[in-house]
C-alpha cells in the first residue's frame, strides 16, 4: 500500500530508512578545512560532477530560493536539471532534486550503494572519515550524472573554498548576499566572503547580488585575481519594477542581454525579487554567456512555476499559518518586511525556534515590529537553544505579557492558534513560524500531517 502523504510504499519506506540510518552513522560531524577526501572520492568514482556543466551557487541569505528559480527557468527552456541543495526540512531526499522533483527513495538508495563502496576506501586511506555531507554531495553527484542531466544547480552547504560541492568546475559562480551567520567562517563580513569567494574559478562567470562595500570588494578583488568575469545586481541587471499581486509578485527584470516585462513570480517579499534577478542572470550567462536576450515565453514559464517551499509558506487557513525559514538577522529583516507588505496582518502571533549559534536576540528584535506575540519553543535538534533560554531573551525584546513558553513545537503551534484566535477576528490574524529551518520544517511535517 502506497502512504498518501508520501507517495512511497513499504518497500520504498524500509530502503529510505535503510540509507538514512547509514548516513546518521556518519554524524556528528564538523567541516574540515579541506578537500582531500572529497577529491579522493570523486576520483575513485570517475568524476561524475565533470559530466554535466553546472551553476555553483553560495551566499549567506537567498541560495536555497536562487537555486530553485534556476532550476525552474532551466525547465522551462526544455532541460533536464539536477538541483542539490541543503539542509532538508522533511525529508533528506529533498536535497537532491532530478527535473524538478525530489529523489525518489529508489533513486536515493541508488546512488548511495553506487557511492558507499568508494566512500569506505577514503576512509582508510584519510585520518578523518568522509562526513556526512561529503557523502551525501557525492550521491548527488553519482544520481545527475546516472539520470542523466542537463546542467547541474549546486548550493554550497556552508562556505565555499573548503565546502564539498568546490570540486565542481561551475563556468557560472552565483554569490548572494554576504553577512555573518556560521561562526565556523568568520567574524567578519569580509572574512565570510573571502571563503565564499573560493567557488569563483578562472574565466568564469560571476552573478553577484547586490553586496555590503566590504563583502563586494572581496568578491571582485577575487574575481579580478582569477581573471573572472562579474556582473553585478543593480549596474548589470537587477529589478526595474514590481507590484504585489495575488499569490506573489509581477516583476520587470533588467537582465544580461535584455528586459522582461510582466514575470509573475508566485513568491513573496522584494528580497525574493532581487533573488529572481539573480537566477534571471545566472540563466542568461549559462545558456549564452549574458549575450542576447532569452526567449521571453520560456523565461515567464520558468518563473511561473518556481516554488520554496519554507520560506513564506502559507500551509493552513483560518487563521493563516505561514512557515519561514530565516535564521539570521538579515534573514528575519527580509521575513518581517515581506509579511508587512503582502499578508497586512492586524495581529500575527509568532512561533521561533532557534539554534543556539544564531543571533537570537537580533532575529527576535527584527521580528518584533510585525508580531503581537511570540510563543518560544524549541525543535528537537540537538543544536536547538532550550525554549528557557530563548524566553529570557524574548522577555528582554517584547516584555513578558507578549510571550509564551511551550518548549514542545506542537504545543506552541496550539497556543498560537489559540492567542491569534483570541487576538483579533480570523480574516486578519495569522501564526508565523519562523527561526530556523529545522523548525519550520518540523512545523510544516505536523501541520501537513
Amino acid at each position: 500500500m502506497t502512504d498518501a502523504r508520501t507517495g512511497r510504499t513499504p518497500d520504498d519506506a524500509a530502503e529510505l530508512a535503510r540509507v538514512e540510518k547509514a548516513l546518521a552513522g556518519r554524524f556528528p560531524h564538523r567541516m574540515h578545512p579541506d578537500l582531500d577526501r572529497m577529491r579522493d572520492l570523486v576520483d575513485l568514482l570517475g568524476h561524475p560532477e565533470r559530466s554535466f556543466p553546472s551553476i555553483h551557487i553560495t551566499g549567506t541569505n537567498g541560495k536555497t530560493s536562487t537555486a530553485r528559480m534556476i532550476d525552474a527557468l532551466l525547465r522551462g527552456f526544455g532541460l533536464r536539471p539536477g538541483r542539490y541543495t541543503s539542509p532538508h526540512m522533511e525529508s533528506v531526499t529533498e536535497r537532491i532534486s532530478i527535473n524538478g522533483v525530489p529523489a525518489d527513495a529508489e533513486v536515493f538508495a541508488r546512488a548511495y550503494d553506487d557511492v558507499i563502496p568508494y566512500a569506505e576506501l577514503v576512509d582508510s586511506r584519510h585520518p578523518e572519515r568522509v562526513t556526512f555531507f561529503e557523502l551525501l554531495t557525492a550521491m548527488a553527484f553519482s544520481a545527475f550524472s546516472d539520470s542523466p542531466v542537463d546542467a547541474g544547480v549546486v548550493e554550497v552547504g556552508m562556505g565555499g573554498t573548503w565546502d564539498a560541492t568546490n570540486v565542481v568546475d561551475a563556468g557560472v559562480a552565483v554569490i548572494t548576499p554576504v553577512s555573518l551567520d556560521h561562526p565556523e567562517l568568520g567574524d567578519t563580513v569580509e572574512a565570510v566572503a573571502a571563503e565564499k569567494a573560493g567557488i569563483i574559478r578562472p574565466d568564469a562567470l560571476v552573478v553577484l547580488a547586490q553586496q555590503s562595500l566590504p563583502a563586494a570588494e572581496v568578491l571582485l578583488r577575487r574575481s579580478a585575481e582569477v581573471g573572472a568575469t562579474v556582473a553585478r545586481e543593480g549596474l548589470e541587471f537587477g529589478v526595474v519594477g514590481r507590484r504585489v499581486a495575488v499569490g506573489g509578485q509581477v516583476l520587470t527584470l533588467r537582465g544580461l542581454g535584455g528586459t522582461y516585462e510582466e514575470v509573475f513570480l508566485p513568491l513573496h517579499g522584494i528580497h525574493q525579487a532581487h533573488n529572481a534577478a539573480v537566477a534571471l542572470a545566472a540563466v542568461e550567462a549559462f545558456l549564452g554567456g549574458g549575450q542576447g536576450q532569452l526567449d521571453a515565453d520560456a523565461v515567464l514559464a520558468g518563473f511561473a512555476q518556481a516554488d520554496s517551499p519554507g520560506r513564506l509558506e502559507v500551509v493552513r487557513r483560518s487563521p493563516t499559518i505561514v512557515l519561514d525559514g530565516a535564521h539570521n538577522v538579515a534573514g528575519a529583516q527580509a521575513l518581517a518586511a515581506a509579511v508587512d507588505e503582502a499578508f497586512g496582518f492586524d495581529n500575527l502571533v509568532g512561533v521561533v525556534g532557534v539554534l543556539g549559534d544564531k543571533d537570537a536576540e537580533g532575529i527576535l528584535a527584527a521580528l518584533e515590529p510585525v508580531l503581537s506575540s511570540v510563543v518560544v519553543t524549541q525543535s528537537t535538534s540537538p543544536r536547538a537553544m532550550g525554549a528557557d533560554d530563548l524566553a529570557a531573551i524574548a522577555v528582554d525584546v517584547f516584555d513578558a505579557d507578549r510571550v509564551e513558553v511551550a518548549p514542545r513545537l506542537d504545543d506552541a503551534l496550539e497556543a498560537a492558534v489559540r492567542l491569534a484566535e483570541e487576538e483579533g477576528e480570523l480574516g486578519g490574524t495569522g501564526v508565523l513560524v519562523t527561526g530556523s529551518l529545522v523548525t519550520v520544517g518540523e512545523a510544516r511535517h505536523l501541520l501537513r500531517r
